[in-house]
């Protein structure tokens, strides 16, 4: 009997982490439409046309209201056990890191921290799911209404995966926060639950990521270069296509561009979790799935060096020719 407990409990233990560990991290965020309805936005000009881009500091520093809400929906989120990367805090340590940056230098020549341009921009808020909110808070005699837009966007594809919208009872008394949080929980359950069946989906049959192999413009080699492994000789892209079937999950991807210059691979399913050389689970990511691709190139017999270029979370690209 006591064995036949102790198994139980194993087994519910086993079953409550594999649970928790299929929970990616989530941050809430102001939707652009609202931070830009509300003037926190800053305009960058991108060749040649000015475009709006929402300003969360200006948004969290000049809106209380904002912060209250975002809280509340990440007490919301917390309590049904879904992780939560915080958005203000994120940004303070993004400016922070920029800061220190900026003041760092070489002890022996003072020199200072080579960044790229596209360094600086890849230092932004990163979490697997993106809830973006929309809140407008209305009158109507003496009472608010609050209506609320929420979305679920899978930060590697920009897909939406979860969505819940509504309006609010009428309140006389009720703050911003209380409004949303009234407003919103009869429809929680139903969110969180496309939320699971997205991790579900992920962890069962692979995050979906694209992956593009170019070439430079002075390589001695393109994708229609021939080599021959294990007996067949075919071009670089198929072998290419070959190794993707072999490490995607299920061998899961679709090819949607393949000429002597560029092969874009979309729909790629890469495993969430793999086991490195000292046998800890470790999570796998766009640029590491690339990283291996670019380990298989590198040896006999292709002995081809290459570049890796992330383009955010979910896309990458390996560019043959030279590093």
């Amino acid at each position: 009997m006591k064995k036949s407990i102790l198994l139980l409990l194993v087994i519910l233990m086993s079953v409550l982490s594999y649970g928790q560990a299929k929970k990616p991290t989530i941050m809430i965020v102001p939707s652009d439409n609202f931070c830009i309805s509300q003037g926190y936005f800053t305009t960058i000009n991108i060749n040649g046309a000015d475009q709006k881009i929402p300003d969360y500091k200006k948004a969290f520093q000049e809106n209380s209201q904002i912060r209250m809400v975002i809280t509340k929906m990440g007490s919301i989120m917390s309590d049904r056990r879904f992780p939560l990367k915080d958005l203000e805090q994120t940004l303070k340590s993004i400016e922070t890191e920029g800061a220190e940056l900026s003041m760092l230098s070489s002890k022996s020549s003072g020199a200072a921290v080579k960044e790229t341009p596209i360094d600086v921009l890849k230092r932004t808020a990163k979490a697997d799911i993106i809830m973006d909110l929309d809140y407008t808070i209305k009158r109507q005699g003496p009472n608010q209404i609050i209506t609320f837009n929420l979305r679920g966007l899978d930060a590697y594809t920009n897909k939406q995966v979860a969505a819940a919208a509504g309006v609010g009872s009428p309140s006389s008394f009720a703050t911003a926060d209380l409004l949303l949080e009234e407003a919103v929980l009869s429809y929680m359950d139903g969110f969180n639950g496309q939320l699971q069946k997205h991790f579900d989906d992920m962890f069962k049959n692979g995050r979906e990521v694209m992956v593009v192999v170019r070439v430079w413009g002075n390589s001695d080699v393109d994708l229609e270069t021939e080599y021959t492994v294990d007996g067949e000789k075919e071009s670089l892209s198929t072998h290419i296509e070959n190794w993707m079937s072999k490490n995607t999950v299920s061998g899961r991807f679709s090819t949607v561009d393949a000429t002597e210059n560029v092969l874009k691979m979309d729909q790629v399913r890469i495993p969430m979790m793999y086991t490195n050389s000292s046998g800890r689970e470790i999570a796998m990511d766009t640029r590491r799935f690339v990283t291996n691709l670019n380990k298989y190139l590198s040896s006999a017999p292709f002995n081809i060096e290459t570049k890796i270029y992330q383009r955010g979370l979910g896309e990458a690209w390996l560019i043959i020719g030279e590093k």
